[in-house]
């Protein structure tokens, strides 16, 4: 059977091995451009997904949100936060606002 006959695996990352594995493949460069230079890079990402948003490329809007998640988990490996973590500590029991889930705060209160 060759490569392109090949049932295709199922593959996923937990947001933990998501941050592992950028950190493994740039986290020389990434450290060495710092904190700054990596918010930068993850606005102009932010940018061209909004720009994907207004269009109706599926392909090109699904790439531009894995950019925006791979330059937020590079952030976050330089200023060394754990994103698992902080999701847990501020979403993990419900709404940080009224602790429910589903949400139970009015339209008019963020979120």
């Amino acid at each position: 059977m060759s490569g392109s006959d090949a049932p295709e695996t199922e593959r996923s990352l937990t947001l933990a091995q998501l941050q592992q594995h950028i950190q493994q493949m740039y986290g020389r460069k990434d450290q060495a451009r710092g904190a700054e230079g990596t918010f930068l890079w993850l606005m102009e990402e932010i940018g061209e997904l909004a720009a994907e948003v207004r269009g109706d490329n599926h392909a090109a809007l699904q790439a531009e949100f894995a950019d925006v998640l791979a330059w937020l988990a590079t952030l976050a490996n330089v200023m060394d936060v754990d994103l698992n973590q902080a999701l847990l500590d501020k979403y993990g029991v419900g709404c940080p606002g009224c602790l429910k889930s589903p949400c139970a705060c009015s339209d008019s209160e963020k979120p």
